[in-house]
């Protein structure tokens, strides 16, 4: 079920909020109203998938509550080897399996393994728990609270990834708590802002993108331009309205989660870059990657092998492709050149590190999005084309222009919910009239899946 669906929108989430609320003043209730809820919104994509939730969510509690009880705590290394070997199976056999037979050259006997939605987010939310039970910093939830840390929709599928400390402890909140008002609008906001930028931007991004990238394309250099800022446009607002959305529909319940985006294409540099991309990403390979694997306080080699390391894991994670893994090492290269740079009292100005770290992650998108290592080579290739020079701004798409000033002004949705600029009537008119439109406009055609529901 995609959030910027009629049926999520007129039918599945008000039906949700009213039950909830009218259990509001019963914790178990209105808890169990979410968690079915929730379970009802997954099984939606595909049923089959169901008891895989169910199972990860049940292994994952037992292992913990078990070596609790025992003092066992080999139980919880093995509580995160199988919620990593079900990642591994379902997401990367068939990647194995192609890599074993470019290397052997030869055919060996495959499958199809059907990839359940939004399983690298719930593994990755459900490892940090066992982790974190490892290191003596929580104990064993309730397990209902626990299911419902696993199985919130708003961030079930795609994030933003949570961490246990984050949810559960607003569970024993009233949804009725002072400010209730407030919090229902500025959720209802954030979702018709990100409704909006799912729709209008990142839907009409696609249809420019998606021909460069498409097998047997051949772009020249106006196209490849074109196609690679579109994509690195549609992927920002793509996912920015899912974040936007997903905060949202929380808020609505009474529930906070942790922003996932901040201006990003403002970065200066490749550090800043990903302190404000996919920040709960970012924070979940610093905290359980990067920093065990070393960090920068154990010499110059360490701090190489734990950037490469997590950085390289990093683009595994976000697809079953040596071209991800590419994308996250290169990035991994990015962010060493930039320490040495700046450790050595390196300074560009700002313009200048703009455009250099924005042309570097627009080089990355393209790898990124195209189908193999030659396909992004003939878009690289075409963009340098020593020949076709002739690009200007006044033969840029206006949707381009348009998402890529938006990309970068401020406030951000976020920031404009919390501002309470929706207290305005005119902004409030202005809301509810994209919030039709954005409602029409997905009725009439096939809905257009977000991108991260594929990682």
């Amino acid at each position: 079920m995609l959030f910027q669906t009629q049926s999520f929108l007129l039918l599945f989430l008000p039906v949700t909020l009213a039950l909830f609320y009218a259990a509001a003043n019963r914790p178990a209730a209105r808890e169990w109203v979410i968690v079915l809820a929730s379970v009802l919104f997954y099984g939606a994509w595909d049923a089959r998938f169901v008891p895989l939730l169910i199972g990860q969510t049940l292994l994952t509690w037992g292992m913990a509550g078990l070596a609790l009880r025992t003092g066992r705590r080999g139980l919880l290394t093995l509580g995160i080897a199988l919620n990593l070997v079900v990642l591994a199976f379902f997401k990367y056999a068939g990647f194995a399996v192609e890599t074993v037979e470019a290397l052997l050259g030869v055919a060996l006997p495959r499958h199809e393994i059907a990839l359940p939605i939004g399983i690298s987010f719930i593994t990755f939310e459900l490892i940090s728990y066992l982790v974190d039970v490892k290191r003596g910093e929580v104990g064993l939830h309730r397990f209902r609270a626990f299911c419902l840390y696993t199985f919130f929709f708003p961030h079930l599928v795609a994030g933003p990834i949570v961490r246990h400390n984050e949810l559960i402890p607003q569970l024993a909140a009233s949804p009725l708590r002072p400010g209730v008002a407030e919090r229902m609008g500025r959720g209802l906001s954030l979702l018709i802002l990100g409704l909006g930028q799912k729709v209008f931007l990142a839907d009409r991004l696609a249809k420019i993108a998606d021909p460069v990238f498409a097998p047997g394309a051949q772009p020249g250099f106006g196209a490849a331009w074109e196609g690679a800022l579109a994509f690195s446009l549609q992927l920002f607002f793509d996912f920015a309205a899912y974040t936007d959305m997903a905060l949202g529909i929380a808020l609505m319940f009474g529930i906070t989660l942790p922003r996932n985006f901040d201006t990003p294409y403002r970065a200066l540099d490749l550090r800043e870059f990903w302190r404000r991309w996919h920040m709960t990403l970012s924070r979940w390979i610093r905290d359980y990657l990067y920093i065990p694997l070393g960090g920068n306080r154990h010499g110059t080699g360490r701090y190489i092998a734990a950037t490469m390391i997590a950085m390289t894991l990093c683009g595994l994670w976000h697809g079953a492709a040596w071209t991800f893994v590419v994308w996250g090492a290169m990035h991994g290269a990015g962010l060493l050149v930039v320490h040495l740079w700046q450790g050595a009292g390196g300074r560009m100005p700002a313009p200048l590190a703009w455009l250099v770290t924005m042309l570097f992650v627009l080089i990355g998108w393209v790898l990124f999005r195209a189908p193999d290592f030659a396909h992004a080579g003939q878009v690289l290739a075409a963009m340098v084309h020593p020949a076709a020079v002739a690009l200007t701004l006044k033969k840029l798409p206006w949707l381009l222009l348009l998402a890529a000033a938006l990309s970068v002004v401020r406030p951000t949705a976020a920031e404009f919910a919390e501002r309470r600029l929706v207290a305005n009537w005119p902004v409030a008119v202005a809301l509810a009239g994209l919030a039709v439109a954005a409602i029409l406009d997905v009725g009439e055609g096939k809905p257009v899946s977000f991108i991260y529901f594929q990682f």
